[in-house]
């Protein structure tokens, strides 16, 4: 699972508005954890427009509150329920108003949690886990009569067939890059990891579903898509013409799709990177040159404690291979510090594995034990203060490499997509091969534009650019 964008993505997302009338129902969704949870948040909103629903941004003119969830950092829980006390307040001001507010729980930590959740929390009207998404308009007619619902069972398959559709004007306000899933769940079983038991085992989205959908981003002026799944790069599915296809197979089809320019994909696990990938990398120039391919630790003895099923050796040579393909790719990884046992010797292991690899980009977890897997049952758990002195010292020498390579980009000429206006009056923001946010004169280019810039300097985060 990908850890990376965990912590970073805990915002509150609308999904987008539809088309409104004058008495729509409102839906805020907040969305905890990954990119994954960020699409699925997309869909929810997508099944509520056939109930009469119109999003918002603003939880206070909300008829219904959605809190789309995340069970992977530590206190995941406790944070949903800490947020579920506060609505639980408004809705009971609301109550002698006569206008009803809902609540309900998705994502993973309603799968883990499931009735426990209304247990704990009466206010809440309905659990829906990941998979049964497209049965809210359901559920919530349900609701209304007077029941309180649980709706966690795996049914991937059918999600994957009923998920309605977004409108065309829907998916342009959505912007030039969109996120597009093709696998789910995961068989992997690290020791760490809860995914495999709020998610379930891996599925694979039939080619038909992934290529419709991908044709009808580009038709609305999406120019980038990244294709998403807990173990993306295990998808595999039964090509046009009855043949096995993998990934990168895929990204070939996709990459016919007129108006799409670039493709993307996260995350991967290292056992699953296959020739044909390699290759897909190699001969693909809408494929951008950037890679999360996680490694989690250095030290092979905490490796085969995490269930991960590969060495310091095997990932280094499969980094050698990607480089030999692709000679400008950029490494992305997560790593977990203080996994149990974990002593100061496997800990610079893991330093020197940073070295070796140089990414130009990664994130960095202390280890917290998730309940129900076998890595919270170890024994020589690492002390809270050992685990922060190496994650600060891992995160230095991280952050070092992401500077060193924003540095050596200054100067060279790049595509950029233009994306978003600035934050600042005169500028536009563009995303460069490698991800990074470009900042442009605002008269470079048009929303969803491929140009070329000149990297001028490097600010903390991002890249400036001049129109080359």
């Amino acid at each position: 699972m990908d850890l990376n964008t965990t912590e970073r993505n805990e915002i509150g997302i609308a999904a987008d508005s539809l088309a409104a009338a004058p008495a729509a129902k409102k839906v805020f969704v907040k969305t905890y954890g990954c990119q994954m949870n960020v699409y699925d948040s997309q869909r929810m909103t997508d099944a509520l427009a056939a109930d009469g629903y119109v999003a918002t941004d603003m939880v206070d003119d909300a008829d219904l509150v959605l809190l789309n969830t995340c069970h992977i950092r530590e206190k995941a829980a406790e944070k949903v329920y800490s947020e579920l006390g506060r609505i639980r307040d408004m809705k009971a001001e609301r109550a002698g108003t006569g206008r009803e507010l809902l609540i309900g729980v998705a994502g993973c930590v309603a799968q883990a949690e499931g009735a426990e959740i209304i247990r704990r929390a009466p206010a809440v009207d309905l659990v829906i886990g990941p998979q049964t998404y497209h049965r809210l308009p359901d559920v919530l007619a349900r609701v209304r009569g007077g029941e309180k619902i649980v709706e966690t069972d795996y049914a991937v398959e059918d999600k994957f067939e009923h998920l309605p559709q977004p409108k065309r004007a829907e998916v342009a306000r959505r912007g030039v890059t969109a996120f597009l899933t093709v696998q789910e769940g995961c068989d992997k079983f690290c020791t760490f990891c809860v995914v495999p038991y709020t998610r379930g085992s891996e599925v694979s989205r039939p080619v038909a579903q992934i290529v419709a959908e991908a044709e009808r981003l580009a038709e609305a002026g999406v120019r980038e898509v990244t294709l998403l799944g807990q173990n993306v790069n295990a998808w595999h599915g039964e090509g046009e013409k009855g043949e096995e296809w993998g990934l990168g197979r895929l990204l070939f089809r996709l990459a016919e799709i007129p108006g799409l320019a670039r493709l993307r994909y996260t995350t991967s696990h290292p056992r699953d990177m296959d020739d044909e990938l390699i290759a897909a990398h190699r001969d693909l120039p809408a494929l951008m040159p950037y890679l999360h391919l996680p490694v989690q630790s250095g030290p092979d003895r905490i490796l085969k404690a995490m269930n991960r099923r590969h060495t310091a050796r095997d990932y280094l040579a499969l980094i050698d291979r990607i480089r030999a393909a692709r000679g400008d790719i950029a490494m992305s990884g997560d790593f977990i510090v203080g996994f149990p046992g974990e002593t100061e010797a496997d800990f610079e292991a893991t330093m020197q594995l940073v070295r070796e690899v140089d990414y130009a980009s990664a994130f960095s977890f202390k280890y917290s034990p998730r309940p129900g897997t076998p890595g919270a049952e170890m024994p020589d758990h690492v002390p809270e203060a050992v685990k922060d002195d190496r994650l600060q010292r891992l995160q230095a020498l991280l952050l070092k490499q992401q500077q060193d390579f924003g540095a050596s980009l200054v100067g060279r000429t790049i595509g950029t997509l233009i994306e978003k206006p600035g934050r600042q009056a005169g500028q536009k923001v563009g995303r460069s091969p490698w991800l990074q946010p470009v900042i442009v004169d605002e008269k470079a280019g048009e929303i969803g534009d491929i140009i070329e810039v000149r990297i001028t300097r490097t600010g903390y985060n991002s890249l400036f650019a001049e129109l080359a």
